[in-house]
């Protein structure tokens, strides 16, 4: 019973889409079982989201940290990826919406 129970806890729920946000606004939302590659105009340039076989990355940013980069490929719900400094972020959502209320930085 216990290790059901420590699955069902820790268990997170496939994505199905990617939300894109350049300032706080929705830029684009995307279904993740489609290719596609989109760039989005930051205060700092050009970010660059990637979506391929259900899951979503930021390919690349010119934020000078890199983070957001480094967080890869990602496909479950409720997973994201933050640019601070070029305002721009990806947030992953299932087939029930989101899992969080809200994305703030």
């Amino acid at each position: 019973m216990l290790p059901l129970l420590a699955q069902w806890s820790w268990s997170q729920q496939q994505a199905a889409r990617v939300r894109i946000y350049q300032d706080g606004k929705l830029f684009a939302e995307l279904d993740l079982l489609a290719q596609r590659r989109i760039e989005i105009p930051g205060p700092l340039g050009m970010t660059i989201v990637e979506v391929r076989g259900g899951q979503a990355r930021i390919a690349s940013d010119p934020s000078p940290r890199q983070y957001c980069v480094r967080a890869g490929w990602l496909d479950q719900a409720g997973q994201s990826a933050i640019c601070l400094p070029n305002r721009t972020s990806i947030e992953l959502v299932g087939q029930g919406g989101p899992v969080f209320d809200s994305l703030n930085y």
